[in-house]
């Protein structure tokens, strides 16, 4: 059985990283934003056979609940890889064989995307990793099974994981897509984030709205913007 699994952490300690650019305000409104693209698309998924959320974060619960999602609550939050290793272990015990780690701040994902990663061959042991866009951070992660190796997220981790997948015997399998490695966790990724179309999603309509899609769109674009202004 293969299952998903989305980390939830408490949304009003989100994207530290953009403290300094953002508000506590506006980093808390693009986290929910970000969430609620997630949600969107995980709701659109067709080959996960569980989905599972790891949070304690009591706002998720009942949009867990309403969606038949199966909630493993934290009694609390020390980082992203403990929470998900609390729950790869929780998920081997209930029969499941291998189990895909998603983030929640990749706007621009699709549910295809996540599909075309759970029916990944990937052998047993194995591990299916889209990095982030720089090749430095792991953006999605399907091991199989679930607990065959500690999780290392943060600065290096694809490195970290392809390593600890070697030395666990599994066969290692990269994917890249763009839309999934369009993370964002500081201001360049959100600067880059404006390059692309982000019609339809709740993200894109956020930045306008609160106009910093104009603040952070690059340089460039603004620029070109203004001579059409004056011309």
């Amino acid at each position: 059985m293969r299952a998903l699994l989305l980390p939830v952490k408490d949304l009003r300690n989100a994207k530290r990283r953009l403290t300094g650019v953002l508000t506590p305000e506006e980093r808390f409104g693009l986290a929910q934003a970000m969430l609620s693209d997630m949600l969107r698309t995980v709701q659109g998924i067709r080959r996960a056979e569980k989905i599972f959320v790891v949070t304690n974060y009591q706002p998720v619960f009942d949009i867990a609940d309403e969606n038949g999602w199966e909630v493993l609550r934290e009694d609390r939050q020390i980082s992203e890889s403990h929470a998900v290793d609390f729950a790869s272990r929780v998920c081997e015990e209930r029969g499941v064989t291998g189990l895909l780690r998603v983030p929640l701040d990749v706007p621009l994902a699709q549910a295809g995307d996540i599909d075309e990663l759970l029916t990944a061959e990937c052998g047993n042991p194995g591990l299916v990793i889209v990095p982030s866009g720089d090749g430095t951070g792991t953006n999605a992660i399907l091991r199989t099974p679930p607990a065959l190796f500690p999780s290392h997220f943060g600065k290096g981790s694809f490195a970290k994981h392809v390593s600890e997948a070697k030395r666990a015997g599994a066969k290692v399998f990269i994917r890249r897509n763009p839309r999934l490695e369009m993370d964002v966790d500081d201001e360049s990724d959100l600067r880059a984030l404006l390059e692309h179309d982000l019609s339809g999603t709740t993200t894109g309509r956020w930045l306008r709205e609160t106009g910093l899609d104009v603040k952070f769109r690059p340089q460039a674009k603004k620029a070109s913007a203004a001579a059409g202004n004056h011309s």
